[in-house]
């Protein structure tokens, strides 16, 4: 029993002494760096690398051990350790971030041309994929509200369509861009948002502001570009996500998968989505406030350099998506007592040649895009006297949609090296788009048939001055055609659309800016517009007025960008202010009823301002705790009051557009296996148009102002990463979205209620829980 004892404090010593070496590289994108800092935590042992970033440290074997790597300039990384009494020796190689590649994103939006996001005068916002998942968005509609200036809001009660607005402007003067190109048409404008799914982007650009001058019609208020997928490395993932509301079922089942070749010429990339949601009823009136949907999303990606100067990409996808909202009896959609359904089967594609000469100082792009949209859809209401419950069951409201949009353009870049000692690159090009719409429901005399050619040249100049100055001049012409056959109407608009922008660093890391340009938005039936709402026992319809002209805008912003490193921090800040002027500002003007509902015109206004300022702040604490939030105070006026109905005074005050939004996101990893994201979208007080009966003639409708409360939506998610081997691991995570229930709280009832009396959070409080299997996960 003694020896026992002795050999056991014996041993005890020994290992209490025994020491391990730690020993291998800190490098950086393939540099090594010198005189590095290695410490084990919780201890005071540390050293530095040598002159070539190698390093050996040697201490106690405690059996679990984390060391931490630190440099000047970079993120510092911490790895853990769990050792055996018999190990001697570990070699482990750190891989350092730099700071400056977290401040600098390279983005295409703001310049047509790959850019420093610090050294581009004009900001450009990026929503990465990581962004996307920590906030739970299962769509690019849910994504985009987690950035500044932006605020997409559900405008139908009973189909759930959105739109974006952007500094404070609607939804047809934002230009959606899918991988650069404007194909994202007015009927897609309807309900393409909540149709993309997350797992399909990439990342998503934003630009604020006029950004006509690059890409035409429509990109007044602002400019989203969603890039798709991209292949980069050999990688993949399937996951399945449960979203219950209240009781309503929402399933989304996902897939990714990419393939890189060896010497990384050439790569695939495919996505698959595919969600089921139930009804669900908000006040119990047997009357959906979300639709029913079932969504099928697949595509793929892919690029191949048949020589080293020469690079071809091609993007293919389909969606498929079924949606019902309304009477929530199982019946014929004409048979139910209100009701809308869409089937849509939506097909785009793009394909894209570049060629770098001239020693990577020029290169010239081609590229083709298009897509095109096959609708079945139903939007009725049974009537109740016998004579029209007849004519109703004889010819039922059934519609038909096809829109193909298409667009061909080439671009030349060229690089001037010595440029009044300064560096310029010169871009030209030009584009054509063409958008055929055709919208029927025979039984409302209701068509649209449309067909818009838009033809485009542009021409910028990229003058880098100074290592603290940029200037950014360009000028874009446009020759718009409108042809209107259901009205037999053509008009045409030629438009000059010049912008400037300027970039000055008087300090490293601070960044001043300046933008002005002109922009314009053709004379179309826009995205809301092809919206057919319900309201006192009917249907609304818009046409567009016989001598409706062009709306233009003049659009100045000015920032100031301010972004400071230290070894374990990043905090910035971003001030903004922006004014838009519109001339001829589109409006819709109440014509009265006919026989099926509400007649509205789309005429033009004398005009409107824009202006306000945003803020954001921004915190990285070695990616260990994460902070971004922005917040803008803005107001929208028309400069003579319009009519928004019959009985009511005219309004100058933009209806829909509250003077001030916000978003605020905090993520929180202490480790690379537990994480926690916090998300909130704050919307303040805002006026709408609730159509009602009138209390003295419940045949007739009339209009009220309301102005609604503010609202503020709060979520959260957690996730957990367990290391199934080398390179696969499994995810679990869970969370709430908008916990508080913020949902609005005085839906209209029944068949008769006003669609478009809707405002507050897209969602009431949803759990939600799910798994993701796949390789890289958490990297």
């Amino acid at each position: 029993m003694k020896k026992r004892l002795f050999f056991f404090f014996v041993s005890s010593i020994l290992s209490l002494n025994a020491q391990i070496t730690f020993s291998g590289n800190i490098s950086s994108a393939g540099n090594k760096l010198p005189y590095a800092t290695v410490l084990v935590k919780n201890n005071q042992t540390g050293t530095t690398t040598d002159s070539n970033g190698q390093y050996s440290i040697e201490t106690k074997n405690t059996n679990e051990i984390t060391l931490v790597a630190s440099y000047a300039g970079y993120l510092s990384k911490s790895k853990t350790f769990y050792l055996s009494d018999s190990q001697k020796e570990i070699h482990y190689d750190f891989e350092l971030t730099e700071h400056s590649k977290l401040l600098d994103i390279v983005t295409v939006t703001g310049t047509r041309t790959d850019k420093r996001q610090t050294k581009s005068p004009v900001i450009v916002n990026v929503i990465n994929s990581v962004k996307l998942n920590d906030v739970q968005a299962c769509n690019l509609s849910e994504g985009l509200k987690f950035q500044t200036g932006l605020r997409v809001e559900t405008d139908c009660q009973t189909c759930n369509y959105t739109q974006l607005r952007m500094n404070g402007l609607g939804g047809g003067y934002s230009q959606i861009l899918i991988n650069g190109r404007p194909i994202f048409s007015p009927l897609t404008g309807l309900y393409g948002l909540e149709q993309i799914p997350t797992n399909m982007i990439d990342r998503i650009e934003v630009v604020r502001g006029g950004g006509s001058a690059l890409y035409g019609s429509s990109a007044v208020g602002g400019t989203v570009n969603v890039i798709t997928q991209i292949p980069k490395k050999n990688d993949y993932s399937v996951g399945y996500t449960y979203l219950n509301t209240d009781g309503a079922d929402d399933h989304i089942y996902t897939a990714n998968a990419t393939f890189v070749n060896d010497l990384v010429d050439k790569g695939i990339s495919f996505f698959f989505n595919k969600r089921d949601r139930d009804l669900y009823d908000a006040n119990d009136d047997h009357f959906s406030e979300l639709p029913q949907l079932n969504n099928l999303s697949f595509g793929t990606s892919l690029f191949f350099l048949p020589t080293e100067n020469q690079k071809i990409e091609i993007n293919l996808s389909k969606i498929h998506e079924f949606r019902y909202g309304g009477d929530m009896l199982e019946k014929t959609p004409h048979l139910s007592q209100q009701s809308e359904e869409r089937t849509h089967n939506v097909y785009v594609g793009n394909i894209d040649y570049q060629i770098n000469f001239n020693e990577d100082k020029s290169s010239f792009i081609t590229y083709l895009a298009s897509q095109y949209t096959d609708r079945d859809h139903y939007t009725g209401i049974f009537p109740d006297e016998p004579n029209a419950i007849a004519a109703h069951e004889a010819n039922p409201p059934y519609g038909t949609s096809k829109t193909t949009t298409f667009q061909a353009g080439i671009q030349l870049n060229h690089k001037l090296e010595h440029f009044l000692n300064g560096t310029n690159v010169l871009t030209i090009g030009s584009e054509f788009v063409q958008d055929d719409v055709v919208d029927d429901i025979e039984a409302y005399q209701y068509k649209i048939d449309q067909l818009t050619k838009n033809t485009g040249v542009f021409a910028q100049s990229d003058w880098e001055i100074s290592e603290k100055t940029n200037l950014v001049t360009g000028v874009r012409f446009d020759h718009h055609k409108l042809v209107d056959l259901a009205n037999n109407k053509n008009l045409l608009n030629t438009v000059f659309s010049p912008r400037i922008s300027f970039l000055y660093t008087p300090i490293p890391r601070t960044q001043l800016r300046a933008t002005w340009g002109k922009g314009f938005r053709a004379p179309q039936a826009f995205d809301t517009d092809l919206h057919i709402a319900f309201a006192g026992g009917g249907i609304s319809r818009v046409t567009l007025s016989d001598n409706l002209k062009r709306e233009t805008s003049n659009s100045f912003s000015t920032s100031l960008n301010f972004d400071k490193p230290t070894e374990h921090y990043i905090y910035g800040f971003t001030l903004e202010s922006f004014y838009t002027h519109l001339q001829d500002a589109f409006y819709l003007h109440p014509l009265g009823e006919d026989g099926h509902g509400e007649l509205f015109e789309k005429r033009n206004g004398d005009g409107a301002t824009v202006k306000g300022i945003t803020l954001e702040a921004r915190f990285n604490w070695d990616q260990i705790l994460q902070f971004e939030g922005g917040y803008t105070f803005q107001s929208s006026l028309f400069t003579t009051a319009v009519d928004n109905f019959g009985n009511l005074p005219a309004k100058r005050k933009f209806l829909r557009t509250p003077n001030n939004y916000g978003y605020a996101t905090l993520t929180i990893r202490p480790n690379k296996k537990f994480k926690t994201a916090i998300n909130l979208v704050q919307t303040g007080k805002m006026d709408i148009l609730h159509l009602i009966p009138n209390p003295e003639n419940t045949n007739e409708t009339i209009g009220t102002y309301v102005q609604s409360s503010a609202f503020t939506e709060l979520g959260f998610k957690s996730s957990y990463l367990f290391k199934i081997t080398q390179q696969n691991k499994l995810e679990i995570f869970g969370g709430v979205k908008n916990l508080f229930d913020a949902y609005q709280s005085d839906f209209d009832s029944g068949k008769n209620r006003d669609s478009n009396y809707i405002y507050g959070p897209s969602n009431p409080r949803t759990l939600f829980i799910g798994l993701k299997f796949g390789s890289n996960l958490g990297s």
